[in-house]
């Protein structure tokens, strides 16, 4: 028994003496904070705003395959170009946040949406995870990225009946 109450002591003491490898606590202003992020995020690629976009990042942030300022704002151009101008919404759903000894993680559903098209259509459904820290200038993604969801396998098509054998 003095052996567990002893292995406890030292734990708990372990735990104080390294906060660096607790997870951050965050507060409602934080939580707040992150939300508006994913928000200006959301907004600022609709509207081709590549500046603020690429502000919604750490200078050596990245999102997939695109790293630093320069990368990002150039992504926007692209994603301009490739998706025909400003007919394009995120929408994201079921935030989830949860501190880190870095700051924090978050995760969100994506659907981009054509809204040139009457009604809306669904372009594509995914998810967004992400690696969040707390600057000067606010709480900025570190690293982002996102995946896909797969289309639904195919079914297989039916193995033809075999014919009856001829007498």
């Amino acid at each position: 028994m003095k052996i567990l109450a002893f292995a406890a002591f030292v734990t708990a003491g372990m735990a104080l003496a390294s906060p660096q490898l607790q997870a951050a606590e965050l507060t409602p202003k934080d939580y707040m904070e992150i939300e508006q992020l994913y928000a200006q995020y959301n907004i600022s690629i609709d509207s081709g705003d590549a500046e603020g976009y690429a502000n919604t990042f750490t200078p050596d942030g990245t999102f997939n395959r695109f790293v630093g300022h320069d990368a990002l704002v150039g992504f926007i151009a692209t994603w301009r170009e490739k998706m025909n101008g400003a007919n394009r919404r995120h929408w994201n759903t079921n935030l989830h946040i949860v501190g880190t000894p870095e700051g924090a993680n978050g995760s969100v559903y994506l659907m981009l949406l054509d809204v040139g098209t009457k009604p809306a259509s669904i372009l594509s459904t995914g998810m967004y995870t992400d690696s969040l820290v707390k600057t000067k200038a606010g709480w900025r993604f570190k690293q982002r990225t996102t995946k896909g969801d797969a289309p639904p396998a195919a079914a297989a098509a039916p193995a033809p009946a075999a014919e009856p054998a001829k007498p």
